[in-house]
């Protein structure tokens, strides 16, 4: 019979698996800034901004905002995936528009609506059924 590892390992653990997480969101972060970086130089040489070069712009300001959520409070709020999925969505559309046919115009919306439903029941669920997370629950009992 194996016993279970002690505090000193399970502390080391979870040290090296916020490491991990730290060093991913800096990658993101970096990548994030670089691909907005290229976005506005892309503007700037063409001497033109369109609706969809400022809807990127958005996405990756969302995404900067996510990850800093993410490294002040811990854990990623769902809601913040959703908000991003969106604004891709409508981008897509903006930008292929002429490609589609109405059918498929009229199931994007009606995805982009699913997205905003899905963002009220969500924010209803965590005013309405608050939780308390792991941390919480270790420091309680």
């Amino acid at each position: 019979m194996s016993e279970l590892p002690g505090p000193g390992l399970k502390r080391g653990g979870l040290r090296l698996i916020g490491l991990i997480e730290h060093a991913g969101l800096i990658v993101v972060l970096i990548a994030t800034v670089v691909a907005a970086a290229q976005e506005i130089f892309a503007m700037w040489s063409h001497r033109q901004v369109g609706v969809t070069d400022l809807l990127l712009l958005f996405i990756y300001l969302e995404i900067v905002t996510m990850s800093a959520v993410y490294w002040r409070v811990g854990r990623l709020p769902v809601r913040m995936p959703l908000y991003i999925a969106m604004v891709a969505m409508a981008r897509h559309m903006t930008l292929e528009t002429q490609d589609f046919s109405p059918a498929t115009i009229l199931a994007q919306a009606v995805a982009i609506l699913l997205l905003g439903i899905a963002v009220l029941v969500v924010r209803y669920g965590h005013v309405r059924f608050p939780y308390t997370d792991e941390g919480e629950r270790e420091r309680l009992s």
